[in-house]
């Protein structure tokens, strides 16, 4: 085989800055409103959680951030991360299509994660912060942010989403390994986890409580704050050097994608992926052309194919602002499906924005679908992903199966966010057929959203 398989930017290629959407969109974004008064808030609002450099960012409409230096030395120790052409999946599907992935499990961590979690720890650390809170799925976020946390000085508190914490215990150690404090939640140490507790002993948690429970920390004692791995639109602007990268390495094989599929979860690592991408569509241009943008969610927690579009809270107890995102209520607990990383009521309010304008697609499958796409994926190119990345490997070679029908030679490129190595129960599971795909409650559903926060127009 003539044509290359791995694409390698050298250190000097690496993205100086970070790519910032919001000053590229045809309609502005909704803003975040005051849980007490309904008004738009200010940086003031967020600063007992966040230094203001990272709110600064969260409000910045600067189409670049300059990547502070301190930072890309530490992404030195991964980045830039490698493009690959799956030569073997593209045999294996007997497809026509080109597929690349960016691979993200490079990193110390595993995953796309520590991206935004070095940044972030940084500008705490440079606002004399010691102490950071914050919640985490399937893991992935809570180990980043230990990792970057220890690079740093500065002591990180997790809480995981008990069901995952049960599930994937070598995650759990990987934070203490780093230093952190890991805590199931809902837990005993908080108010809202208390409360839950007392109404369900065997509460499985979500992100949502979790999320509760770390703001509620943070925002109770002086010398913490709290940093979140998805969701924020400053968080999303980190992981903008994926896309960057992958820009140039497309350039190094002569191809252009017209798809680009990525996992939604809080929209993270699809945002990083992708919103690059987007940028260059909306600013148009002689060598733009007009691409597919897929995402990928969990039909378990649905929240872009299911979810209204609504003013709601980012957390179940209710201590966050308002943002308008894909919701499926604040209150709702997704069943406790591997990919814990997905297992949010809500979608960043940015990928929300983005599908409300239909500028990109949304599609959800079932966790067994999912996993049997990395199955085949782990046996033609060697890598086993992680569950949620599970989700971007099906809808890539659903794409390219596509492709396949209609005997169309189409250029597909997907997130690979993360490895599964800590995730191999739930391959064993899925090998010995006890692996099975849940549904969610459509009652529970309905209430949920039901019970969304009323928003005057």
């Amino acid at each position: 085989m003539n044509t290359p398989t791995k694409f390698v930017l050298d250190e000097s290629k690496m993205p100086r800055d970070w790519y910032n959407i919001m000053a590229d969109l045809p309609v502005p974004l909704a803003p975040p409103l005051h849980p007490g008064t309904l008004q738009p808030i200010g940086p003031d609002d967020l600063a007992p959680l966040f230094p203001m450099e990272l709110i600064m960012q969260e409000v910045s409409a600067e189409r670049t951030v300059p990547i502070p230096e301190p930072v890309r030395e530490v992404f030195r120790l991964w980045r830039p991360a490698p493009l690959y052409r799956a030569h073997r999946l593209e045999k294996a599907l007997g497809t026509p299509a080109k597929i690349y992935y960016k691979y993200e499990g490079v990193s110390p961590a595993g995953s796309h994660k520590p991206n935004t979690a070095v940044p972030q720890a940084w500008y705490n650390a440079q606002a004399g912060i010691k102490r950071l809170s914050t919640e985490t799925g399937a893991g992935q976020w809570g180990s980043s942010l230990a990792f970057a946390g220890a690079l740093f000085g500065i002591e990180v508190t997790v809480y995981q989403v008990r069901v995952s914490y049960d599930q994937k215990p070598y995650r759990r150690a990987l934070m203490e390994t780093y230093g952190a404090k890991c805590l199931p939640s809902p837990s005993d140490t908080t108010n809202c986890g208390r409360a839950i507790l007392a109404a369900n002993p065997d509460h499985p948690g979500s992100l949502g409580i979790a999320i509760s429970e770390a703001v509620e920390v943070a925002a109770s004692h002086d010398d913490t704050k709290y940093a979140l791995g998805s969701v924020l639109n400053h968080v999303l602007m980190h992981q903008t050097i994926i896309g960057q990268e992958a820009m140039l390495q497309l350039e190094m094989a002569g191809d252009d994608p017209d798809v680009i599929v990525g996992c939604t979860g809080g929209g993270s690592n699809f945002a990083g992926i992708c919103f690059p991408f987007i940028g260059q569509q909306l600013r148009g241009g002689g060598r733009t052309k007009q691409r597919r943008i897929v995402a990928v969610e969990p039909s378990a927690c649905p929240s872009l194919t299911r979810g209204k579009f609504a003013y709601d809270f980012g957390d179940t107890g209710h201590l966050t602002p308002l943002t308008k995102m894909h919701t499926l209520g604040s209150t709702f607990t997704p069943p406790g499906f591997h990919a814990g990383g997905l297992r949010y009521h809500g979608m960043a309010p940015l990928v929300s924005h983005l599908k409300d304008l239909g500028l990109i697609e949304a599609t959800a499958y079932p966790q067994t679908a999912c996993f049997e796409a990395g199955v085949l994926f782990a046996r033609a190119e060697g890598i086993v992903p992680a569950p949620e990345a599970n989700h971007a490997v099906k809808g890539a070679i659903v794409e390219a199966l596509r492709c396949k029908a209609e005997g169309r030679s189409e250029v597909i490129l997907f997130n690979l966010c993360g490895h599964g190595h800590f995730d191999m129960s739930a391959y064993a599971n899925y090998a010995a057929g006890k692996l099975v795909d849940q549904a969610y409650d459509e009652n529970e559903l309905a209430m949920a959203l039901a019970g969304l926060p009323s928003v005057p127009a």
